[in-house]
Formats: structure tokens, C-alpha cells, sequence
């Protein structure tokens, strides 16, 4: 037991001297004695908890639970990575890791490959969407969740994975050697009408800044008469701060300032600037985000408009102003962790949530609008810190329906394209392929023995009213309204199969083209009715409104 304590004590006192002694300490030395002292009773604690407790204990789960558990009282992104999650790490950092290449997914107690990514091992060993998995290296699937199949299918590059298929009724074995998967970063670039070149920027993983920096050149060089150019980092959570930086730089001078962080060891503060020659700095340029647009792309989408080099199109991004750093622990473990604040041209920081302030639930409070503060860009224009990117042309986001929400939920667009592909070879390409009366007829004759039952908004509500008349004595009399306007939309509900059509058929066809023409053809195929993507190009297009939208 001595051994065990010493080793416990000595571990967490040498975390402390390398992480805290030369840096945090210096800046903080009233706190050292404090926590140092901490450090000693979790010690004590632990070892104790350890020898005692009426059970037997898991050393490495406990502390994880307890590890956990700390950093979550901090922020979402300070994270503590064991050894075993190194692939999911090399995945967030690196957008690579060791498997098959091939996304699945749950229906019930059965999992299914949804996607295979092209040319990857999955793709190459002839996987297809639909395939049910039976068995992961001889171990069945029964009783397994998604997670537990997805770990099971990744490992080292190199190594062989065993799969047991279902498909129409037929057993397939494969043998399926795993590879380093590096998802692609932009999975399409193209051109638009109006000659406006358009680029999608998935994740700012290794080599980001350098793929679109070559699809831009490439789309210059095949279309010479290029007017504009769509980037977009939608939906995009961000990645490497430097490769923000260096794709600001293909439209911005060298040596401009791009982006400063600030925190609590000032010695690690830095100033990014641009450090290349630009490809373009007079292109019209539009960037589209939304709210799931973070980080990078906030750094990204932020100086452009700050710099006024750049029309911001789309919804309100979500405003993630932290900077992560990961730090090597001991064991092969790793620690993601907040280290600073950023800041973009203008001085603004887009942070929207306080941590270190929490309501009364636990959650963190927003910036109110009182502590907000105005910056200006370069050219005058106001703009605002606290709240993430304000887009200078707002779309407003389009929500699913509860039908759609609920076919989509139920598998029963998947399914139903899982019999589509089989009397269909070929389709048209995704820019020319339409979803025409005849597929959304099949569809609709495909629904009539499924169960796609759903409540919408406006049937809660009644279902509200119900329960407070009846608390208030109101329902008999009431009674006869409630059930008139139930009647009603039951019949009108009968008819959301044709009110929501072009919803349910951009679906269909979102599904249809991804199982022909994978990620890039989905896209592609989306482009022609996005809503953001339109407003782009008539932006784009109008020259006067677009240098008016840049200056003050």
C-alpha cells in the first residue's frame, strides 16, 4: 500500500512541478500552497477510497469518472484523452484514423453501413449502403450499440478486419485490410451560374488552407472569367488555428494581422499574420456560416469581414473565441485544454458564452448585451464582440418539418432508396438528376404499409389546452372547439405528404445521389436550391451592392 501511495502522490506532485512550477506558478504564486495542498488531500483521498471502500474499485475508470467530472466544471473543450482514445484524437486533430472508411448507423438492435467513403477499403471491398452487419471478427452485433461496432471496426492501419454482411437475404464475408482514413477537407469544388466559383471547407484539419488555396487556383485556371467565389464553412466546427490563417492569406496582403490570442501566461500569447503572397485580393468574395459554423471558421469568416475583404452570408455563427492547446500527459494519455482567448482585426473577441458565470441549472451564461462593446472593421463599418460572426447578409434558416424530421428518424427515406438503387444502375448527374412525380409516387406508395406517425406543433399545443382546461374547470365547455380544430388537422395532416413535397423530395435526392456519386455528388446536387448559396451569387453578381455592403 506504501508503494501505491507513492506512486499516486509522486504522479500527480510531477504534473504539478512540470506543468505549474515554470509557468502558471509565476503568475499566481499566492495559489501554489492552495493547490498544492489539494493535490495532496485528492491523493490521500483517492488511496484511501481505494483501500476501503466495500467494493472493489477500478483505478483507471474512477479517475476518469473524477477527471471528467473536473474539467466539465471549466469549459466543453478542455478534454482529458486515455490512451485508448488516441484514435478519436487523430480524428479531430488530424481528420484521419485507422478503419475501414464507411459510416453506419442503428435501426433498432441492427446496425447498417450507411455510407462508404470512395475509394476507401469499405468502397474498394464492395460495402454498400443497406448492408446489415452481422459479426466484427467473428463477435456478432446482436446487443451491440453503434459505438461499440464503429470501435470495433477501427485499429491500426495495416491490420485485417473481419466483417459478416447481410444483403438481400444473403450472408457476405469480407476480409477487410484497415487503412489510415484522412477524410477529405473540401469534399467539392465547382462552378456556379453567374462564373462564381464555389469551394465547401469541411474541417480546418492538416492541409485545409493548402486545398482550398488549390481548388481556387484550379478554378481560375479552367475559368478564366471567374466573377466571384463562395466559400463555405458552414456547419464547420473549426480545427487549426493556423490553417485559418493561411486561408485568409489567398485573398489578404502578407504580413497582415489575422488573428492575436491572449490568456494567462502572457509569455504564450502570440500575434498570427500572414505570411504568404495572396492568390487574389480583388475576386469578390462571399462566405457562407451559420450556427454551427465555430473557432477557425469564426477566425476566418471574423477577419475577412474585418478586413472588409469579404460579404458574410447566411445565419449568426456560433461564437467559440477559445483557443485549445493539447498537452502530452503521462502513460500516452493527452489533455485538450483552453489556454487563451482570440482576438480578430478588429480587437473584437466572438466569445458568447461565460464559462467562469453559471446560472442556477449550471449552465453558462451568455455576454449580455450591455457588456457588448463596437469595433470597427477597416473601412468603419460597426461590428460587435460577444456574440459570434453577425453575417452581413442574413438568410434565415430553413427547419425541417415534423413529417420530414420523422422519415428521416424512422429510416424510411433510407430504406426506401435502398430498394431505389436496385432497379435503378444509373441516374442522371447530380447537377441534371430531379426527384420527378414518378420517384415521389413510388415513395409515397412505399409509406403506405409504414409506421410514420407524428405529432406536429400545433397538436401539442391542443394536447396543452386539453390538460389546463381540465385544471381549470374550462374543458367542458370547451370541449366541442378542441375537438373541431383536432378534426381539422387531421385532415389537413392527411395532405403533408403533398404540402411538404420539395422538402421531403431534396431529401430523396440528397439520398439517391450520395449512393451514386458519394459525398461530392451530394453536394453538388444540393447547390442548385440552397437558399444561402443564392443569396451569395445574386450578391456576388451585383457589383454595386457588393462594394457598398464593404464600405462604411
Amino acid at each position: 500500500m506504501k508503494n501505491l501511495r507513492f506512486l499516486l502522490l509522486a504522479a500527480v506532485l510531477t504534473v504539478f512541478n512540470y506543468h505549474y512550477s515554470c509557468s502558471w506558478a509565476q503568475t499566481q504564486p499566492d495559489r501554489s500552497f492552495e493547490l498544492s495542498k489539494n493535490l495532496e488531500i485528492f491523493s490521500r483521498l483517492y488511496q484511501t477510497l481505494y483501500v476501503n471502500y466495500v467494493d472493489d474499485v477500478d483505478p483507471g475508470a474512477t479517475m476518469k469518472k473524477a477527471i471528467d467530472a473536473m474539467l466539465a466544471s471549466l469549459d466543453p473543450y478542455t478534454v482529458y484523452y486515455p490512451e485508448s482514445d488516441m484514435e478519436d484524437v487523430k480524428l479531430q486533430l488530424l481528420g484521419q484514423y485507422g478503419g475501414v472508411g464507411a459510416l453506419i448507423h442503428q435501426q433498432g438492435d441492427k446496425i447498417y453501413i450507411s455510407e462508404p467513403y470512395k475509394d476507401l477499403p469499405a468502397d474498394k471491398a464492395g460495402l454498400k449502403a443497406g448492408d446489415r452487419i452481422l459479426e466484427v471478427n467473428g463477435v456478432s452485433t446482436e446487443g451491440k450499440n453503434n459505438s461499440d461496432v464503429s470501435s470495433a471496426m477501427r485499429g491500426q492501419a495495416g491490420t485485417d478486419v473481419k466483417l459478416k454482411i447481410e444483403r438481400d437475404g444473403k450472408v457476405i464475408e469480407r476480409t477487410i485490410t484497415r487503412a489510415e482514413i484522412k477524410l477529405p477537407n473540401v469534399p467539392y469544388s465547382g462552378m456556379l451560374p453567374g462564373n462564381i466559383g464555389y469551394v465547401k471547407l469541411d474541417e480546418f484539419t492538416k492541409d485545409a488552407a493548402k486545398n482550398v488555396r488549390d481548388a481556387f487556383i484550379q478554378l481560375k485556371r479552367d475559368n478564366p472569367n471567374m466573377k466571384g467565389f463562395i466559400l463555405d464553412l458552414r456547419n464547420n466546427g473549426g480545427g487549426l488555428m493556423n490553417e485559418a490563417v493561411d486561408l485568409v492569406n489567398i485573398f489578404v496582403r502578407k504580413g497582415q494581422l489575422i488573428v492575436e490570442t491572449k490568456g494567462k501566461v502572457s509569455s504564450k500569447n502570440t500575434k498570427s499574420y500572414t505570411r504568404l503572397a495572396p492568390e487574389d485580393t480583388e475576386i469578390p468574395v462571399a462566405v457562407l456560416i451559420n450556427g454551427y459554423s465555430a473557432s477557425a471558421s469564426e477566425i476566418t469568416a471574423g477577419s475577412l469581414q474585418d478586413l472588409d475583404r469579404a460579404v458574410i452570408v447566411g445565419s449568426r455563427s456560433y461564437g467559440k473565441g477559445l483557443v485549445q492547446n493539447v498537452l502530452p500527459l503521462v502513460y500516452n494519455s493527452q489533455m485538450k485544454i483552453t489556454v487563451s482567448k482570440y482576438f480578430i482585426p478588429s480587437g473584437r473577441c466572438i466569445q458568447a458564452l461565460d464559462y467562469s458565470h453559471r446560472d442556477e441549472n449550471g449552465r453558462a451564461t451568455k455576454v449580455p448585451d450591455s457588456l457588448k462593446t463596437a469595433f470597427k472593421t477597416a473601412a468603419g463599418r460597426t461590428v460587435y464582440d460577444g456574440f459570434g460572426i453577425e453575417p452581413d447578409f442574413e438568410v434565415e434558416e430553413e427547419y425541417m418539418s415534423a413529417l420530414a424530421t420523422t422519415l428521416v428518424a424512422k429510416f424510411h427515406i433510407f430504406n426506401y432508396v435502398n430498394e431505389f438503387v436496385k432497379s435503378h444502375p444509373t441516374i442522371a448527374s447530380p447537377s441534371e438528376f430531379k426527384i420527378t412525380d414518378e420517384i415521389y409516387q413510388d415513395f409515397v406508395n412505399y409509406l403506405k404499409d409504414k409506421d410514420y406517425s407524428y405529432k406536429t406543433g400545433t397538436e401539442q399545443v391542443l394536447k396543452e389546452l386539453r390538460d389546463v382546461a381540465k385544471e381549470e374547470n374550462y374543458i367542458e365547455a370547451l370541449t366541442p372547439q378542441i375537438e373541431a380544430l383536432e378534426k381539422q388537422l387531421k385532415s389537413d395532416k392527411e395532405g403533408d405528404l403533398t404540402k411538404f413535397r420539395n422538402e421531403i423530395s431534396e431529401m430523396l435526392k440528397s439520398e439517391i445521389l450520395v449512393r451514386y456519386y458519394y459525398a461530392a455528388g451530394r453536394l453538388e446536387g444540393s447547390l442548385r436550391s440552397d437558399p444561402e448559396v443564392k443569396k451569395a451569387i445574386e450578391v456576388l453578381k451585383d457589383k454595386e451592392l457588393y462594394k457598398k455592403t464593404l464600405r462604411k
